[in-house]
């Protein structure tokens, strides 16, 4: 770069879960190539700033708050933090002077958002489930751009700011090696391998109906199973097959390179990584008594697109994920030509042609 070229800079923000911060970490490389300082505005010591340090990028840790629908003792005191953060949020802005700001989501989005609107700092920001959360409403009308997974989300943001681009993907998935997979379950090349992902805590009632299924699904297929940390079972730990896993971090793409199909919740972020791999999806999406119900609309659009397949939680059973796991396998090339027919794909230049677009004006 010479030196008449101004320098470009983003400040990238979001947090409160990995789901808030991995699609930001997907579109480091491609801005680094681009030439821009990268700066990161997180909560004080939540997830992001541990998944941030990695990547060797200025983090600034800010006060957040929480916006809650319901009574709790901390709504009296979460509105001097917000406010608070919006102070450091505009203190840092002031200081880092970025051109654009980018935007995952998370409470502790809010206050950067706003700081951010104060100092006229352009801003796009990201949804990833079907309906827009409480923080990603409270940023919308301060935002030039937002970005969304589904078709059903463009009709509820302003016209004029809505953009489908689906959920940017660390590139380094798709480059996967399927026996390095093999080697490291101890699978053979000749039968079909179901992966089973339950998220970053596990799924109990998944790990369940999976392990109950298991004397049927060894039949005709090897299993992988990502179960959540201390969710092992110990009695199936030299079962012929099948294999468990806690965790996974830089397997995971070798992993997904081995699967003929994938069975997993329904989270945005998880389901945009089995879009974008075309791999045929089983999806199991929490209940609404156990979340906002945004899984259960994410499952449905997959759905009626043609791209997954999906059981309700409360109908889960091994008998009948073991029937549709195994309809799922010989109809996998319907699912497969499905996905790569969308238009949800490629979000990674989406976005960052509409963060230069920000930049240039």
């Amino acid at each position: 770069m010479s030196d008449t070229t101004p320098i470009k800079k983003i400040v990238l923000t979001g947090g409160g879960t990995a789901g808030h911060v991995t699609p930001n970490i997907a579109l480091l490389p491609r801005l680094k190539e681009l030439g821009y300082e990268i700066s990161y505005i997180g909560s004080y010591d939540g997830i992001e700033k541990r998944l941030i340090t990695d990547f060797d990028i200025p983090y600034y840790g800010i006060a957040t708050g929480k916006f809650r629908r319901y009574l709790d003792v901390k709504n009296l005191t979460d509105p001097f933090r917000v406010i608070k953060g919006f102070a450091e949020a505009r203190k840092y802005l002031k200081k880092i002077r970025p051109d654009v700001i980018f935007s995952k989501g998370g409470f502790v989005s809010v206050p950067v958002v706003q700081a951010a609107a104060t100092l006229k700092i352009p801003c796009i920001i990201h949804e990833s489930d079907m309906t827009p959360g409480l923080a990603n409403k409270i940023c919308i009308p301060s935002a030039k751009k937002v970005c969304c997974n589904f078709p059903e989300t463009v009709a509820m943001l302003p016209k004029d700011k809505a953009v489908l681009t689906g959920s940017p993907i660390r590139e380094e998935l798709a480059k996967g090696d399927k026996l390095a997979a093999l080697d490291l379950c101890g699978f053979t090349a000749n039968k079909p391998v179901i992966l089973v992902i339950g998220g970053s805590l596990g799924a109990a009632s998944v790990n369940k109906a999976v392990r109950e299924a298991l004397p049927s699904l060894l039949q005709d297929f090897q299993v992988a199973h990502i179960c959540g940390k201390e969710k092992m079972d110990n009695m199936l730990l030299h079962t012929e097959g099948y294999v468990q896993f806690e965790y996974v971090k830089a397997e995971l793409k070798d992993l997904f390179a081995m699967a003929d199909v994938v069975i997993s919740r329904a989270g945005a972020n998880s389901i945009c990584e089995l879009l974008a791999l075309k791999k045929p999806n089983l999806l199991v999406p929490l209940s609404a008594a156990n979340s906002r119900g945004d899984q259960i609309l994410n499952a449905k659009s997959f759905e009626s697109q043609g791209f997954s397949m999906v059981i309700d939680d409360d109908d889960l059973s091994a008998q009948l994920l073991t029937e549709k796991v195994t309809e799922l396998y010989f109809n996998r090339q319907t699912y497969m030509d499905a996905m790569g027919k969308s238009n949800q794909m490629g979000a990674i230049d989406t976005i960052v042609k509409l963060i230069e677009e920000c930049v240039k004006k």
